[in-house]
């Protein structure tokens, strides 16, 4: 069954202080509206309900994201169906959809997928955790009495429903409320509770700010990923090659399907092969005449968009070239520098070097290059 998210991102904000609403101010150098998404890549279809004031700053957020941009309400019940009723006006109309505080940026993926898993049983579920402190009653500063604690949960989000059931509660019901099970207990869904979890913040005072950065710091030391690529490409009559995006003058050039870029053929597949995503042949397919001398670049970036899509940062790579002729240090600096703005990196994070295999094999007899690569992939 496929999934959606909806993202509410309409709201001011206030509460947090800042100049700009809190889903747009800056976590670990990112808005907190990019880290809610990316926590959500992985679905089917994204859309973020977004105050109409807010499109360039929600641009910006989900740069190199597939999202939908919907304007929101006066009311967070209104937002959610707006973002409903884009979903329910696509063609691909979901069979499950989340609906999300787009200030929870630190929702682990344990918390998403459980909710979704349940909704295979289920027509709602939410994740929620016990209140374990003990409950007071109070007035003008004083205890008043206790609380029973035996029964109560704090809600969290993503909140899952099967699409046309709530889509339905809230044609019903549009009217403002707590939260979306609210709505759904309206019309009688019963939801489930699937656990919540304590790192599931909602930003909602100045000091949350320095929380989520703790929570997401600490999550990136977790999540490291190393990938490597190989690739090879023979020579054949013309006058120069394309190394790691530099054209240098040659008396040959490499024959390939693309513009047969060896080296950034290598380092593309070691980022997807960090994102366990397979390999070029695997997106671009050479069986498709669409990428008949397309430039390597393409590739690059794509590897480099879905790496920051699922939530990483291009920590360094390192490409090496295995070839006779022709020299590739006069280039390297320049190889350097090409990689790192397709990637959006900086340049020193990225090596570029070359060695000879001493004329053995069919790099020494000069019969084409070789290249590996490695790159370095840190959540954040």
């Amino acid at each position: 069954m496929s999934t959606a998210a909806v993202i509410v991102a309409a709201g001011r904000g206030r509460r947090a202080g800042g100049p700009l609403p809190k889903q747009w101010q800056t976590l670990l150098g990112e808005p907190v509206a990019r880290h809610s998404l990316r926590a959500f890549a992985h679905l089917d279809q994204v859309v973020m309900v977004i105050h109409p004031d807010d499109s360039d700053l929600a641009k910006a957020a989900a740069a190199g994201m597939n999202v939908t941009f919907v304007h929101g309400a006066d009311s967070r019940a209104g937002s959610v169906r707006a973002g409903l009723a884009a979903l329910a006006d696509s063609p691909s109309r979901p069979d499950k959809v989340l609906i999300h505080d787009v200030a929870r940026a630190t929702t682990p993926r344990r918390v998403i997928d459980d909710v979704v898993a349940a909704l295979d049983s289920a027509r709602g579920a939410a994740p929620a955790l016990p209140v374990t402190d003990a409950l007071w009653t109070g007035a003008q500063g004083r205890v008043t009495g206790t609380q029973d604690r035996d029964g109560l949960f704090r809600a969290q989000t993503p909140q899952g429903f099967r699409f046309d059931a709530i889509w339905s509660a809230h044609l019903d019901f549009p009217r403002d409320a707590a939260d979306d099970v609210e709505i759904a207990r309206l019309v009688g869904l019963d939801v489930a509770i699937v656990p919540g979890d304590e790192a599931n913040l909602k930003i909602t005072a100045p000091e949350d700010f320095a929380r989520a950065e703790t929570l997401l710091q600490e999550r990136a030391k977790m999540d490291i990923r190393l990938g490597n690529g190989y690739d090879v490409h023979a020579f054949e009559p013309g006058n120069a090659v394309i190394l790691c995006g530099v054209e240098i003058p040659h008396d040959r050039k490499l024959k390939g399907h693309s513009d047969a870029d060896v080296g950034m053929h290598a380092l593309t597949d070691a980022i997807y092969g960090a994102l366990a995503e397979g390999d070029i042949g695997r997106h671009f397919p050479p069986s498709d005449p669409q990428w008949k001398g397309a430039a390597s670049e393409i590739f690059l970036r794509h590897a480099a968009e879905l790496a920051r899509a699922r939530g990483f940062a291009i920590s360094n790579v390192d490409v090496t070239l295995i070839c006779e002729r022709p020299k590739v240090g006069p280039h390297a600096g320049a190889m350097m520098q090409a990689l790192a703005e397709i990637m959006g990196i900086d340049a020193d994070r990225v090596s570029v070097k070359a060695t000879t295999s001493e004329r053995l094999g069919f790099t020494g007899r000069e019969e084409g290059i070789a290249s590996i690569a490695t790159a370095t992939l840190v959540k954040v």
